[in-house]
């Protein structure tokens, strides 16, 4: 396998901010764990914008489609709100997504005893909380036709959005459901609305089709996602993988991102198809926004950032041990009590800096060796 290659964008906003800490943890790995890798970095959003007037040049994106992953940190702010939706900064990550084809979007949500207090639900619920959400990203409502607004015979406007799936836009992402449920506890559990959608009805199908033909070793349930919503605030460590569509994963994975208490924490992978060298498309980005409010005061929280470049390591590059490393390192930190901004509360913590918490990340980091 060749040495592995990442493309960066750090992007708008606290974007450069939170990534400048992972690429001090790429270093680490390079110094201390002989990980080498080919990084190059470009610019996404309004930073491309800025430049190039568009929010994602050809040759960026040309770029992306050649590399094994993409990290990427934020886009969007103020300053760009009155550009037109086509330019928007927002417009250069889905088109990211969408010409990579990048159809399996993953969704932990993991809560570090640390910040157990931090959730609105009680600490016995979600102390210990590891689950995974796939949310299919590429098809249904999102993208369906017909859609738009018109007037219709009445006179009236309507509005319509069209749920559309095919048999193979959902076995691709029961397969990816079914491969990670192997890598972890071996559960999935499939969500939809069989009970009033004919596309539920296909989902729920398909999903059982795969798995009893390609995964019968992986234990699946099918729930309904209204139903699923209820029980991830009921008791959310009942699952391990949940697999659903566009929109539920939409709703859902940010139901799930509310159970750890702060949006700072959480990354997400987006997957395709596997490339000549067997290592999937993929790019990687925190979940939080570009936070124009807090950008340039080193108050950003780059864990979330720092557990997207934990991610590559286990899903793009095959170092699942070294992806634990990294984030028991984060753990190791957070149970000293290091806080950022987001993540202060009345009863105490220590706070720190944007760099003073990817510091301490690496210090974490040499004690493990």
């Amino acid at each position: 396998m060749s040495t592995p290659s990442l493309l960066i964008l750090p992007g708008d906003g606290i974007g450069p901010e939170v990534m400048a800490e992972v690429r001090k943890i790429i270093d680490w790995y390079g110094t201390n764990r002989g990980l080498a890798m080919d990084v190059s970095e470009d610019l996404v959003g309004g930073a491309a914008y800025d430049v190039h007037g568009v929010p994602l040049s050809d040759e960026t994106m040309e770029k992306a489609q050649k590399v094994d992953a993409v990290l990427l940190g934020a886009v969007g702010g103020p300053k760009y709100d009155d550009l037109d939706f086509s330019v928007k900064p927002e417009r250069g990550l889905l088109r990211l997504r969408k010409e990579m084809d990048l159809y399996a979007n993953l969704r932990p949500a993991q809560c570090f005893d640390a910040l157990a207090d931090f959730s609105s639900l009680k600490r016995d619920v979600v102390a210990g909380l590891d689950i995974m959400i796939v949310r299919e990203l590429t098809s249904g409502i999102y993208f369906g036709e017909p859609r738009g607004i018109s007037v219709n015979a009445n006179g009236e406007r309507e509005g319509v959005n069209t749920q559309r799936y095919t048999e193979s836009e959902i076995a691709r992402a029961a397969r990816s459901a079914f491969e990670l449920a192997k890598r972890r506890n071996n559960k999935v559990c499939s969500m939809e609305k069989a009970n009033v959608m004919e596309s539920g009805i296909l989902w729920r199908e398909v999903v059982q089709k795969v798995h009893d033909e390609e995964y019968p070793d992986v234990e699946l349930s099918h729930m309904y996602a209204d139903a699923g919503g209820m029980q991830l605030c009921r008791w959310p460590k009942q699952f391990d993988v949940i697999v659903t569509d566009n929109l539920f994963g939409d709703l859902l994975s940010d139901v799930a991102a509310m159970l750890t208490g702060s949006l700072g924490m959480l990354p997400s992978a987006s997957l395709g198809a596997p490339m000549a060298n067997g290592r999937p498309k993929a790019m990687y980005e925190p979940v939080h926004g570009s936070a124009p409010d807090i950008t340039g005061q080193g108050k950003a929280n780059p864990i979330a950032c720092v557990l997207s470049f934990a991610m590559a390591l286990r899903y793009s590059f095959d170092l699942g041990a070294e992806a634990d490393r990294l984030e028991a390192a984060v753990e190791a930190v957070l149970a000293k009590g290091l806080r950022t901004a987001d993540l202060m509360q009345a009863d105490g913590g220590t706070p720190v800096t944007t760099t003073e918490m990817g510091d301490a990340i690496i210090a974490a980091l040499d004690a493990s060796l």
